[in-house]
């Protein structure tokens, strides 16, 4: 052990910064969960807070938190079924461009929109679709129909959240499927034009499988979004008309939690997120060893 130790020290150097944030932002604060089970309130500690059981866990009984429940459930859905496997067919797309000046335009336009945060997606979304004045329902009027309140419409927000939520990511998530196709061994790609095998087939049967571990690495990784759906990007374009659809375990927590000083509750709710979270990941990365052989351990 000394050895290896001596052996890898720069190695190990390198990683002890990331070692001790990741003690500092993610272990440390985890004495927090026992406000869970605390009423906790503004001039308490974390330490003398009275104990209240299992008090903080009463939204288990609130209708409005189950239809919470249900719109992060479709929205996470929704997400995750258009969400994944863009980035992974853009990627393919991208890869098969010839022309390298138009590939890096292609690629530098995809992911820059990474680059803006949700206040200012929401702004672009609220200035394109408002009402009055929008440029969508410009066109709409133009082209003879009536104008849509897409804003506080309930039929209309969660896919105004999938698509813009597609539109801002899916160029830069497709960077990792690009750097692992990168690394498929050219030869094989030759072997297969000299067998004869098309485009689509080379695709099919070399790219596919060579990213597969990526794809699956990525797929465990994106398990506990499924849960959280994205504060930053709902909760800038919820408004009370369309909060029936709109309100998800983050802006229940906010709302209800953190806005009206129940610091239990929020902590409650968060926590059984995180364990919903872990158990997704527990399962998809023991699914995935059975399937393919790969996994996060």
């Amino acid at each position: 052990m000394l050895a290896k130790l001596t052996k890898y020290r720069w190695q190990y150097v390198m990683v002890l910064p990331a070692i001790v944030l990741l003690f500092l932002f993610s272990y440390i604060p985890m004495a927090g969960i026992q406000v869970a089970f605390k009423n906790f309130h503004i001039g308490y500690t974390i330490w003398n807070a009275p104990w209240t059981g299992v008090e903080n866990f009463s939204f288990l009984q609130d209708d409005q938190f189950w239809i919470v429940v249900k719109n992060t459930i479709i929205i996470a859905a929704l997400k995750f079924v258009t969400g994944f496997p863009a980035p992974i067919l853009l990627a393919l797309l991208i890869n098969e461009v010839r022309n390298s000046v138009f590939k890096r335009f292609v690629q530098s336009v995809s992911y820059l929109p990474h680059f803006f945060s949700w206040i200012v997606v929401a702004y672009i979304l609220q200035s394109l679709l408002t009402l009055d004045g929008g440029l969508v329902n410009d066109l709409v009027r133009k082209t003879g129909g009536e104008p849509i309140f897409f804003l506080g419409s309930t039929e209309w927000f969660r896919p105004m959240i999938v698509a813009s939520g597609l539109w801002k990511e899916v160029g830069w998530n497709t960077i990792l499927y690009l750097a692992a196709i990168t690394t498929i061994d050219p030869q094989l790609y030759e072997a297969a034009k000299v067998e004869g095998a098309g485009r689509l087939s080379q695709i099919r049967n070399i790219t596919i499988p060579g990213i597969m571990p990526t794809i699956t690495i990525v797929l465990i990784l994106s398990m506990p979004s499924l849960i959280t759906v994205g504060m930053d990007q709902i909760y800038p374009l919820m408004n009370p008309a369309n909060q029936p659809v709109a309100d998800v375990l983050d802006t229940y927590i906010l709302r209800n939690g953190l806005q009206q000083g129940y610091f239990g509750m929020a902590t409650a709710v968060g926590l059984l997120s995180s364990g919903l979270s872990l158990i997704l990941v527990l399962i998809t990365n023991q699914i995935s060893r059975k399937i393919n052989g790969e996994g996060l351990w």
